[in-house]
């Protein structure tokens, strides 16, 4: 069978393989995290929640790597759901601390025990002298880009 288009693009190109993977761990979270009500941002802002004292929707944009809109809707979304709350900080008057509730506490803690089920799976597959490179050249392709900025 001959290769359509895409596949003669792509063919060889790290970052299309990198995104692809990257795709099925978020498509495989997402299908386990939806027993929990919640999308892979939705579990990202509630797990970092849970182990903070609050964090602002601009800290939690950073940390979960989306755009500050996504995190808009994400806290509100969680916020409707009881899940977090929202109060002005102690320290600055405009800014919003966002927190998490005792029911987004319980869910969180049950959603990353499927989360980390899924990774589980998947560090499984590898030795860990194997798990262990793969690392490294993970850590070394982000401090390969980040340089280049």
């Amino acid at each position: 069978m001959a290769k359509t288009t895409t596949e003669t693009v792509a063919a060889g190109r790290l970052g299309h393989t990198i995104k692809r993977a990257e795709q099925a761990l978020i498509g495989r979270k997402t299908n386990v995290l939806r027993e929990f009500g919640l999308t892979v941002p939705q579990y990202s802002v509630l797990l970092l929640l849970s182990v903070s004292d609050g964090m602002s929707a601009a800290q939690l944009a950073r940390e979960c790597m989306v755009t500050p809109q996504t995190m808009a809707t994400v806290l509100t979304n969680l916020e409707k759901a009881d899940l977090v709350f929202r109060e002005p900080s102690e320290l600055h008057q405009k800014v919003v601390v966002n927190r998490v509730t005792r029911a987004g506490h319980a869910i969180a803690k049950k959603a990353d025990k499927a989360a980390l089920r899924v990774e589980g799976s998947l560090g499984a597959e590898f030795t860990p002298e194997e798990r262990a490179r793969f690392e490294e050249y993970l850590e070394r392709t982000i401090a390969v880009l980040g340089a280049l900025e």
